[in-house]
């Protein structure tokens, strides 16, 4: 054999095996996946909030966590808004807080494929329904290149605002598939 065969058959196996390991641009790996912005800015965002709530909760009572809606029709969410809200109540219990799951509890009206809405006329009956002290709510906005997220967390007895929250999404394309209405 030849010198140039042997190096031949010697490096080709180490050039297949690179190829092979190397993920293409389209195919979503670790890294570029826990890197998204989506989970971090709706973590952060609850962080914040629970910054913003420092002492001004009792430990004993829960909240509710409404599903995020959209702002031009306050009826309607999208996988973002269910999502959004989703990561909210997952940090802030995280953070300790006593979060209340309303999708187990067959007293609350959950409308097909939209999630737990919640107008301001019914927080307050929900909130006393189930010994809540507070109702984290929001609303999204999209533009063509942006979604524009608000977070309240609302004392039910009063409607005071304990504490809020707005931050921006890029509409890449993660965001733009969860928009799509369901």
């Amino acid at each position: 054999m030849t010198l140039m065969l042997r190096a031949s058959l010697l490096v080709l196996p180490l050039l297949l095996a690179a190829c092979s390991s190397t993920p293409t641009k389209d195919e979503g790996n670790y890294s570029t996946i826990s890197s998204n912005q989506f989970i971090d800015a709706n973590y952060k965002a609850a962080d914040s909030l629970m910054h913003q709530l420092s002492g001004k909760l009792l430990a004993d009572k829960p909240l509710i966590m409404a599903t995020i809606v959209n702002i031009d029709a306050l009826e309607q969410t999208t996988t973002l808004g269910r999502l959004v809200s989703e990561q909210l109540s997952t940090r802030l219990a995280q953070g300790g807080l006593s979060m209340l799951e309303m999708k187990l509890r067959n007293s609350v009206y959950l409308k097909r494929n939209q999630g737990e809405l919640m107008l301001t006329r019914e927080i307050g009956e929900v909130a006393t329904a189930h010994n809540a002290q507070a109702i984290v709510v929001g609303s999204y906005a999209e533009t063509s290149d942006m979604v524009f997220i608000n977070i309240k967390v609302i004392q039910p007895n009063t409607n005071f605002v304990l504490a809020g929250q707005d931050y921006v999404l890029a509409k890449e394309a993660i965001v733009r598939s969860m928009l799509q209405r369901n």
